[in-house]
């Protein structure tokens, strides 16, 4: 005869029936066990948002550039493409005629950072401004170079002997207009310069005030395309490699360090955009800074997009303040230490093989 333990409990009568659990039993406390986790989740990530500290502030950064200039491409990338708000920055970019003009509002107060030349920064070694480069951005042979009238006797770079020739001076356009002219074998003074801003030009040669124009893409292209059959141009091919940069106050730059890294991050992905993606580079540049499909799609083989720091830009510096002090262009004879006009500490913490600065 069996032992009995006595009858089950009331609630193991009802939890179960027939030997299964009751269904909805079952139910009620599989919700019971989900909510009480989900409390604890809920608790967990309360405490640790507690703990973490507030996310940093973007950052405000005024850069002023030639949005003009195909050169610009890796800013207006980095702007369009987020990449700056991907590093933190709220950029704002100021539209200039010329990186000499950006420059200037830099010097001014009314920039952090600009995209320049490296006429402007070789000029401002000369004249102990205290400027600093933090990266080039974009090099080409074929953006500089001059457009001449037919009917004023220009038809090739040695009929410039005597004419009227019409540049910005101390910019690349001065300085490719210089390598062209003295590749002719003739000395500036056998031309005549006049100086007038970059968006100045066009009107100077369709009004016939110069026989011919000395600057940088696209502005050449539209003073051709003006001219129609009386046009003529020549570029600076295998003459003068254009260099275009980001530089800043040295004072600045030096006081944000965190700053000018991710502002080269920025730049970086920036310019592998405008490198790896013409087409869509060429998009962005005709929708933001209405440049000429056409133009821009013929002269872009011959851009080179990537941030770096190398050798060559500090010896174009310093063959540049050569021809500055032989033209007497500056009253100074001796040339300036080009390595201080170079940050080389921002791009060596982001990009260390970018920089193959000897220093």
């Amino acid at each position: 005869m069996s032992k009995r333990h006595g009858a089950a409990p009331p609630w193991r009568t009802a939890a179960r029936q027939g030997g299964a659990l009751n269904p909805a039993l079952a139910a009620g406390l599989l919700l019971l066990v989900l909510l009480t986790a989900l409390a604890a989740v809920a608790a967990r990530s309360a405490w640790v948002a507690r703990q973490a500290p507030p996310p940093a502030p973007l950052e405000p950064l005024a850069i002023a550039t030639n949005t003009a200039y195909a050169g610009t491409c890796p800013v207006l990338a980095a702007q369009a493409r987020g990449y700056f708000r991907q590093q933190g920055i709220v950029a704002t970019v100021l539209s200039r005629s010329s990186g000499k003009a950006a420059m200037e509002a830099v010097l001014q107060g009314q920039a952090n950072v600009a995209t320049v030349a490296d006429i402007p920064v070789m000029f401002a070694g000369l004249n102990d401004v205290p400027v600093a480069v933090i990266a080039s951005i974009f090099r080409t042979e074929r953006d500089h170079g001059v457009v001449g009238r037919r009917d004023r006797g220009v038809r090739d770079p040695a009929s410039l002997k005597g004419k009227r020739i019409g540049v910005t001076l101390d910019t690349s356009g001065h300085f490719a207009l210089n390598a062209l002219i003295n590749r002719q074998g003739l000395a500036p003074d056998e031309v005549k310069m006049r100086n007038y801003k970059p968006e100045e030009l066009g009107p100077a040669l369709a009004r016939g005030e110069i026989d011919a124009a000395a600057g940088w893409e696209p502005m050449l292209g539209a003073m051709l395309a003006e001219q129609g059959g009386n046009g003529v141009a020549f570029n600076s091919a295998d003459i003068y490699e254009s260099l275009y940069m980001v530089a800043g106050l040295r004072d600045y730059i030096a006081a944000h360090p965190a700053s000018m890294q991710r502002l080269l991050r920025a730049l970086i992905d920036g310019a592998r955009f405008c490198a790896e993606q013409p087409a869509a580079a060429q998009a962005l540049l005709v929708s933001v800074a209405r440049h000429d499909a056409d133009q821009l799609k013929a002269g872009w083989p011959g851009y080179h997009f990537a941030v770096a720091l190398d050798q060559g830009l500090l010896l174009a510096l310093e063959d540049e303040a050569r021809w500055a002090m032989k033209n007497q262009l500056t009253p100074r004879s001796d040339m300036p230490n080009y390595l201080n006009y170079l940050y080389l500490d921002g791009l060596r913490a982001v990009a260390p093989a970018a920089v193959t600065v000897i220093h």
